[in-house]
């Protein structure tokens, strides 16, 4: 494998240009050895993180408020200043286009069907044209019980269902050792819908842009409780920034809408139980909660 090769000093090649006769032979021969090396284009001296929302344009600044005007240095005497920016606050950002249009889409579905077609046809993320199919749901839609995962892997892409693959079947295990099963009683799903490349872990724009078509989809499934597969899930649905171990073991709130919640336990991934078996007992403990709970209900 090659490795990085050297950056040009730019600085010592301006000035072999003002100093020798044949400086620009010289600088062409060094942009040569650079091509020979590999590279073939011009980055920035530090990496550009193209996640960060952009900052509003001028134009599109928020207006001030009636009986305000901008106090610059002409502004008249007692015109009110605005406070100067606290120290690391972050500059008011607006909102992507694309996560604008996602929440409109899911709140205008109202059938199952108007959300997994709308999620189908939203062009707001590249992960629909990387992924095979639509992972939407499987399972009974108004079970008392609605599972919510991370991601699809690799079989579930290709099967267009939700665990299905090995971590699937550890699953369906696992819930028929309390009593339950995904063909009565439960209702699966994920926070993406799309697989991402590689199996990796869900980035946080990609699950903000898919959250409100999640909410939707539960709000129409409307389950009684919530089971909430892996930290991506918990903390995403829970709002949280604790780790899974840390959520997990005891009822919470998950807030569907602005009128409604819905009690949600966290538990621990599948796939993490097969990268982990001692976590199994954990996991147990949980599945006895959520029998119990439900019992009870």
């Amino acid at each position: 494998m090659r490795g990085t090769p050297p950056r040009p000093d730019i600085t010592a090649m301006a000035d072999v240009m003002t100093e020798a006769p044949d400086a620009r032979a010289v600088l062409l021969a060094a942009l040569r050895l650079q091509l020979d090396w590999g590279a073939d284009e011009a980055l920035l001296d530090a990496a550009l993180d193209r996640t960060v929302p952009r900052l509003a344009a001028p134009a599109l600044a928020p207006a001030l408020a009636p009986g305000l005007a901008a106090a610059g240095p002409d502004a008249a005497p007692g015109t009110p200043r605005p406070a100067p920016p606290r120290p690391g606050a972050r500059p008011t950002l607006l909102a992507p286009p694309a996560a604008s249009r996602a929440a409109e889409l899911a709140a205008g579905a109202t059938p199952l069907a108007e959300v997994q077609a709308a999620m189908a046809g939203f062009d707001g993320s590249t992960r629909r044209e990387t992924a095979t199919n639509l992972v939407f749901a499987d399972g009974t839609a108004g079970a008392p019980l609605m599972l919510v995962g991370e991601a699809p892997g690799a079989d579930e892409d290709r099967l267009g269902r939700p665990f299905v693959g090995v971590s699937g079947q550890l699953l369906d295990r696992m819930l028929a050792s309390v009593g339950l099963s995904r063909d009565g009683g439960c209702y699966i799903t994920n926070i993406l819908p799309f697989r991402p490349p590689g199996n990796r872990t869900p980035t946080d724009a990609e699950i903000a842009l898919f959250l409100p078509f999640v909410l939707r989809h539960i709000a129409l499934a409307r389950p009684r409780r919530l089971l909430l597969l892996g930290g991506v899930s918990a903390k995403a649905l829970l709002g949280a920034k604790d780790g899974i171990t840390r959520l997990r073991g005891r009822w919470r709130e998950v807030m569907i809408d602005k009128e409604s919640t819905l009690p949600a336990l966290a538990t621990l991934h599948p796939a993490y139980l097969l990268r982990n078996p001692l976590a199994k007992r954990d996991a147990w403990a949980d599945l006895l909660l959520l029998r119990r709970t439900l019992d009870g209900d």
